[in-house]
């Protein structure tokens, strides 16, 4: 257990490394297109690249940003916050995402304010070659963010490669303006700033919503939840693992509950050392810490028992958006029939669990009947 906390330290530290490397790439190639799109918007007094190099600079300050939340999430746990800060990680996405929406909104005013107010451009065959090297550069450095935020589960990184992919676009688009007026004499200059700054406002946007839904609370990906599962089952004494909730932390960050199904002749000493393999396991191959194991009982000596269940699980079944049954048990003794039962997000019928209740009550009107619907939380 301890060369897995270790192991799991270390990468932690792997991933600081690997996301303030990349981000100091990102300010140090940002802020060159800086300097070099304002000289040349300026000389040649178009708005577009000028406002390229505004939207430049804000990248610069997303990836400071990124390095600041990065060290604020990984402070260690105290008292007041003993999870930690991982979701500091999160705030920074959203805080980019406000910064690229703000860069959006005041490109738009500006666009149309030249729209009203149209100025000659004024452009040279050096300006329009520096401006398609940053295109080039833009394409690279977008595709090196957006790799790095992948390997190391960055939104903050990935959003900045989203915006620096846009960017290349945007970049593309006012040599494009260029050579038009170049040629034809037609200036779209304005036009295509108003058009810049509707893909960067939609761009921020989009940031927005993802990390806000990530705040939260978004379902755990399928494969790390059925992993985890099968993980479980492994475990000697193990038949169906159940209910998993992963509770998230920051970026591959969690702490995860699952109830187990194991049979009803299990001991207290053989269930504590069940729970501890759990535990071992579940740390081992996916890097998270199971707090907290909860058990179903199910029947090895009734055959009673067994038709039981067989006739309450067609109960069930028979109502719609029934995903699952689990955790049956009849206790003859106490007289009693236990189950659980998921049920889909589209099921509209409010009373689905009363009316299950009320049909295996009847069916078996000597029996006390504690059924509970549980809510469709991972896969």
């Amino acid at each position: 257990m301890a060369q897995t906390t270790n192991h799991i330290k270390e990468q932690l530290i792997e991933r600081e490394k690997q996301i303030m490397k990349t981000s100091l790439v990102g300010i140090g190639t940002n802020v060159l297109l800086v300097a070099f799109k304002a000289v040349i918007g300026l000389l040649t007094n178009s708005i577009a690249i000028v406002l390229d190099a505004i939207n430049n600079l804000s990248d610069a300050l997303s990836s400071l940003i990124t390095i600041i939340g990065m060290k604020l999430a990984g402070k260690p746990a105290d008292k007041k916050h003993p999870l930690g800060y991982g979701r500091i990680e999160y705030l920074t996405s959203a805080v980019i995402a406000v910064l690229v929406l703000y860069a959006g909104v005041s490109s738009l005013v500006s666009s149309v304010k030249q729209i009203l107010h149209p100025e000659e451009a004024t452009y040279s065959t050096v300006s329009l070659v520096i401006v398609g090297v940053a295109v080039a550069v833009k394409l690279l450095l977008g595709t090196y963010f957006k790799r790095m935020g992948k390997k190391t589960a960055s939104d903050a990184l990935s959003a900045s490669g989203a915006d620096a992919l846009f960017d290349a676009v945007i970049s593309a688009s006012t040599v494009l303006a260029a050579v038009i007026y170049l040629v034809w004499g037609v200036s779209l200059e304005a036009y295509l700033g108003v058009l810049i700054s509707l893909v960067i406002i939609k761009s921020g946007v989009d940031m927005l919503r993802e990390t806000l839904s990530k705040i939260l609370g978004e379902r755990p990906d399928a494969d790390l939840s059925k992993g985890i599962k099968k993980t479980v089952c492994s475990v000697d004494g193990v038949r169906g693992a159940y209910d998993l909730v992963l509770n998230n932390y920051g970026p591959n960050n969690y702490l995860a509950s699952v109830h187990v199904e194991i049979p009803d002749t299990m001991t207290a000493d053989q269930i504590d050392a069940m729970t501890r393999e759990i535990q071992r396991r579940v740390l081992a191959e996916h890097g998270i810490y199971v707090t907290a194991v909860s058990i179903y009982s199910y029947n090895t000596k009734s055959e009673k028992a067994a038709a039981i269940r067989e006739t309450v699980e067609k109960i069930i079944y028979a109502h719609p958006h029934i995903l699952q049954t689990h955790g049956f048990y009849f206790d003859e003794a106490q007289g009693t029939v236990s189950i659980d039962f998921i049920a889909d997000f589209d099921n509209q019928n409010p009373h689905l669990l009363q009316d299950i209740e009320a049909e295996i009550q009847s069916a078996y009107p000597e029996y006390t009947v504690d059924i509970a619907m549980d809510t469709d939380i991972s896969d």
